[in-house]
C-alpha cells in the first residue's frame, strides 16, 4: 500500500483545524460569553463557573470512550459520534432555559472535545507519521492559537449579533459540524489507516536498526502491552507529570485574575501577563516540534516542569513586570512543552499499538486536575490568600521534575538495547 506524501499532512491540517476550533470555541470563550448568560438568567456566579468544572471533569474523565468506540468502530465514526455531540452540546448553550440545560451543555462539551480531536487525532498522526515530533507540535501549536483566538472570536461574535449569546453558540455548533465532516471525509477508513500504519511501523523499525550508536533519541521497536507499560515506574512519572500540568496551568490561570486583583496589580496589566502565558504555551509547542526528534523529549518533560514551578512561584509574588515576565514564561512554556513531550514520550517508550489506550489512560487525570481551582479556592478561605496554593502545586511539579531529569527509558525482557548510548533504568530498577 503507498501512500500519498501530501495525505498525511492535509489530514494533519485538518485535526489541527478540529482542536484549534473547539478550544477556541469551549474553554477560551466559555468565560467571555458566561457573563452576559448570567446577566440575562439571572444565575449565581457559583452555579454557573461551575460549567467550567464540568467542562474540565467531563473532558478529562471521558478519555476511556473515544478509545474504547475506535478500537471498536474506528476513527471516522467516533469523530462522528464527537461532532454529534459537540453539536448537542452547543445547542443546549444556544437554546438554555435554566441552569440545568446549561449544566448539561458544558459536560457534552466535555466529552464531545475528546471524541472529536485530542485522542483520534494523536492516534492518527501516530499512525501516519514515522518522525512525530513536527506534526505534533504543529498539532498543538494550532491547538493552542485556539486559547489565544477564542476570546476574540467570542466578542466578535457576539459583536455580530448585536450583543446576543444565543447566536454565537450556534453558530459554534454548525462549524463543529462542518469541520467534523470534512475530517470524517480524509481521514481514510479502518483498513486505509492500518495499511498506513504498517507502512510507518515499518519504517520506524528500519530507522532504528539503522540508527547510528550516538543516537540520543531512545525509540522501541517492539510494542508493550497496557499492563507491561503500567507496570513500569517510567508510566507513572509520564502521566503525574501530565497531571500536574494540568493542576497547576488551569488553576493559575482560572486564580490568577483575582490573585492579581489583591496584589493590587490593575486590571489591564493582569490581562496581559495572562495572555503572554497563552502566547508562551504557542511558542512551547512549536519550539518542541523542531526539536523533539533531534534531543531525548524526556529533556523536555524535565525541563517543562521545572520551568513551570519556576512560574508559579513567581506568581505568589507578581507584583512587577519582571515577576509578572517569569509567571508567564514559566507556566506558559511549562504547559505548552508538556502535553507535546508525554504524547512522544508514550510512542517512543511503549510502541504505537497500544498508544490508544495508554495515552486515554494518562488523559484520565484530567477530571482530577480539574479540582485545582477548588482547592485553590478553599485554600484562600482558610489561609487568606491564593499564594500557598501556588506555592504548594509547585512543590509537587518540583518532585516530578526532579523524577523526570533522572528517568531512563524502560526496558523489555527479550528487546534489543535502547538506541543511543546504554543507560541505567534507574526509576525501573528502583521500582
Amino acid at each position: 500500500m503507498s501512500t500519498s506524501p501530501w495525505r498525511p499532512w492535509l489530514i494533519l491540517s485538518v485535526f489541527a483545524l478540529l482542536l484549534f476550533l473547539i478550544t477556541a470555541s469551549t474553554f477560551s470563550s466559555l468565560g467571555v460569553v458566561l457573563p452576559a448568560m448570567i446577566k440575562e438568567q439571572g444565575w449565581g456566579f457559583g452555579p454557573a463557573f461551575l460549567g467550567f468544572t464540568l467542562l474540565g471533569a467531563f473532558c478529562g474523565g471521558s478519555s476511556w470512550l473515544p478509545a474504547l468506540l475506535i478500537r471498536k468502530f474506528g476513527v471516522r465514526l467516533t469523530i462522528v459520534a464527537g461532532s454529534a455531540v459537540m453539536v448537542a452540546g452547543f445547542a443546549c448553550l444556544a437554546a438554555t432555559p435554566g441552569l440545568a440545560v446549561y449544566l448539561v451543555g458544558t459536560a457534552l462539551l466535555g466529552v464531545g472535545y475528546q471524541m472529536m480531536a485530542l485522542i483520534p487525532g494523536t492516534h492518527v498522526l501516530g499512525m501516519l507519521f514515522k518522525k512525530r515530533a513536527l506534526p505534533f507540535g504543529i498539532y498543538f501549536t494550532i491547538g493552542s492559537l485556539g486559547g489565544v483566538v477564542g476570546p476574540w472570536m467570542a466578542l466578535s461574535g457576539m459583536e455580530i449579533a448585536s450583543g446576543a449569546w444565543r447566536p454565537y453558540w450556534w453558530m459554534q455548533a454548525a462549524a463543529s459540524l462542518v469541520v467534523g465532516l470534512i475530517c470524517t471525509a480524509l481521514v481514510g477508513d479502518k483498513a486505509w489507516l492500518a495499511a498506513a500504519a504498517a507502512q510507518t511501523d515499518k519504517a520506524v523499525a528500519e530507522e532504528i536498526e539503522n540508527a547510528p550508536a550516538t543516537s540520543k533519541v531512545y525509540r522501541t521497536a517492539v510494542d508493550w502491552t497496557v499492563k507491561e507499560a503500567v507496570r513500569t515506574a517510567q508510566f507513572w512519572v509520564i502521566l503525574a507529570a501530565y497531571f500536574a500540568h494540568l493542576l497547576g496551568g488551569v488553576t493559575a490561570v482560572s486564580l490568577a485574575p483575582s490573585h492579581f486583583g489583591e496584589l493590587g496589580v490593575p486590571a489591564t496589566v493582569a490581562i496581559a501577563a495572562i495572555s503572554l502565558e497563552s502566547l508562551m504555551q504557542v511558542a512551547a509547542r512549536a519550539g518542541g516540534g523542531l526539536v523533539g526528534d533531534r534531543i531525548d523529549p524526556r529533556w523536555l518533560l524535565a525541563g517543562a516542569q521545572g520551568v513551570m514551578a519556576v512560574g508559579l512561584l513567581a506568581l505568589t509574588h507578581a507584583t512587577s513586570w519582571p515577576v509578572m515576565m517569569v509567571f508567564a514564561v514559566g507556566v506558559g512554556i511549562g504547559f505548552g512543552l508538556t502535553v507535546l513531550a508525554v504524547s512522544i514520550l508514550l510512542l517512543n517508550y511503549y510502541g504505537r499499538k497500544n498508544n490508544l489506550e495508554l495515552f486515554s489512560m494518562v488523559c484520565l487525570v484530567g477530571a482530577v486536575s480539574a479540582l485545582g481551582p477548588v482547592i485553590g479556592g478553599l485554600m484562600r478561605d482558610q489561609l487568606g490568600g491564593f499564594a500557598p496554593t501556588f506555592q504548594l502545586f509547585a512543590a509537587v511539579i518540583g518532585l516530578i521534575f526532579v523524577a523526570a531529569l533522572f528517568m531512563r527509558p524502560p526496558r523489555k525482557a527479550a528487546t534489543a538495547e535502547p538506541v543511543g548510548e546504554p543507560v541505567p533504568t534507574l526509576l525501573q530498577d528502583a521500582a
